[in-house]
């Protein structure tokens, strides 16, 4: 009796030390386990969020690299007599035989060309002309414009659809990367000033690096992910899914923008001309069609100033008989947005949609793309955008330099985990709530996952570089 309760006494010492074990090693299993997906994420998508950053530090000064590039063609002497818009149509296609005008963005100061778009047997160019004098100061096509083919590169890497969801998974898993740092960087010490909101400079090298790489994606984390998710919504999947999404719910453009019993097409606004993203998916109304001529661009212009549009709107003109006027302008403010839709004969606005009239989704994003372009407060949004993309390359590719420092010879050097750890319910929560919201994570998480469990573990040589 005394030797079972002695033997009792002991399992049970040795079961609550067992215990204790455990739950000291599950807070430093859950942060090895990320720890470890911060490394990866980091090492495979780092390359490009550095693409997307530089190109978009580029993009941002659109207007200055553009205005220095392309100064002949954009600004003139001004003059006391203007030609109308009939005369310039007349003499770019006498310049470009066999062209057919699609758009007329009519000069936005008394010092700026008109810009006309022409196709030209398939060839679609701007030409530039000035307004004056009907001189012709040169053409180019959209796809040579130097910023055109750094937006490409930003938003597609010029590959397509595939580079489009290759920027939209490392743009979503630059914000995995946020949560997975500032849970490593949450501080679990009592000092909360030196290493957590200030780097320390008297630790050495290597904590100094490591604080360098902390503490200034901290500071910046809010600004970081409202820079990314205002650029989600340009995004070719999730994009689109937040689209559709604001517009089933009437978040987006309003429902009944039409008068009377005006036949809608089933083609999206987008595909007519360039809008606001509020109304890329609006359908274009058509016009009703009778026997009289088409209203001349002069006509247009008159009504579209009457109706106070913001100048540096483009007047997209009607490709069948049944086709509209489209007037559409982004200016640098979205409160000055506006796209118009007029019957090519009665000269009728069929649809005259503002931001005040966009629904509350449509407000936000489009304030959210603005200030993600650097154009919604002029220079200072450009600064402050440029200060935060600097910090993010700086963190990345210090992260990046860290690694190759450290990583012993023929292995990525990536965190251990416990092989008998398994992740909390919490966490498998947050991982699937993840994946549902940014669904490129999800299916790179599983294709992670697959070729981890069919690949990697079955050769050995994978398995030591990996592991």
């Amino acid at each position: 009796m005394e030797i079972n309760l002695e033997s009792n006494l002991e399992n049970n010492f040795e079961s609550a030390e067992k215990s204790e074990a455990k739950a000291k090693m599950k807070p430093n299993s859950l942060y090895s386990a990320i720890w470890r997906w911060h490394f990866y994420a980091g090492i495979f998508f780092a390359p490009l969020i550095l693409i997307l950053t530089f190109s978009g530090i580029i993009y941002l000064f659109k207007p200055q690299i553009e205005n220095v590039i392309y100064h002949d063609q954009l600004f003139i002497k001004q003059e006391s007599k203007v030609l109308s818009p009939e005369q310039l149509i007349k003499k770019t296609v006498s310049a470009y035989p066999n062209s057919i005008i699609t758009s007329y963005t009519p000069s936005s100061s008394k010092n700026t060309s008109t810009q006309l778009e022409i196709d030209q047997n398939g060839d679609v160019k701007t030409v530039f002309i000035n307004q004056y004098n009907g001189k012709i100061l040169g053409d180019r096509h959209d796809d040579d414009r130097l910023v055109n083919k750094v937006v490409k590169i930003h938003g597609e890497l010029m590959a397509g659809k595939i580079g489009d969801r290759l920027v939209e998974m490392s743009a979503c898993w630059a914000i995995i990367l946020l949560i997975t740092g500032i849970y490593l960087w949450w501080p679990r010490k009592k000092d909360i000033i030196m290493g957590i909101l200030l780097p320390r400079f008297s630790k050495g090298k290597r904590v100094l690096l490591r604080d360098l790489h902390a503490v200034p994606a901290f500071w910046f984390s809010i600004f970081i992910s409202l820079f990314i998710f205002t650029g989600l919504p340009w995004s070719g999947l999730l994009g689109d899914y937040i689209n559709r999404l604001a517009s089933s719910t009437h978040t987006s453009y309003p429902t009944g923008l039409y008068d009377g019993n005006i036949p809608s097409s089933v083609i999206p606004s987008k595909e007519v001309a360039k809008v606001p993203w509020a109304v890329e998916k609006l359908p274009v109304p058509t016009s009703n069609i009778i026997k009289a001529p088409s209203k001349s661009v002069s006509d247009i212009i008159s009504i579209v100033d009457k109706a106070n549009v913001h100048k540096g709107y483009t007047i997209t003109f009607p490709t069948d008989e049944a086709g509209v006027y489209t007037v559409s302008v982004v200016p640098p403010k979205p409160e000055d947005q506006a796209t118009l839709h007029i019957d090519q004969y009665s000269g009728k606005k069929l649809m005259d949609l503002r931001f005040a009239d966009y629904g509350i989704a449509a407000k936000i994003i489009e304030i959210g793309i603005a200030l993600h372009e650097g154009h919604y407060f002029g220079v200072a949004n450009q600064i402050i955008d440029l200060i935060i993309c600097l910090v993010l390359a700086f963190t990345t590719v210090l992260g990046l330099w860290m690694w190759w420092k450290r990583k012993p010879t023929g292995q990525l050097g990536s965190p251990t985990v416990p092989k008998d750890y398994k992740l909390a319910k919490g966490v498998i929560v947050l991982i699937v709530l993840l994946a549902i919201l940014l669904p490129l994570v999800g299916l790179s998480l599983l294709i992670a996952l697959t070729l981890d469990i069919l690949i990697i573990r079955r050769i050995s040589f994978l398995s030591k570089i990996f592991n």
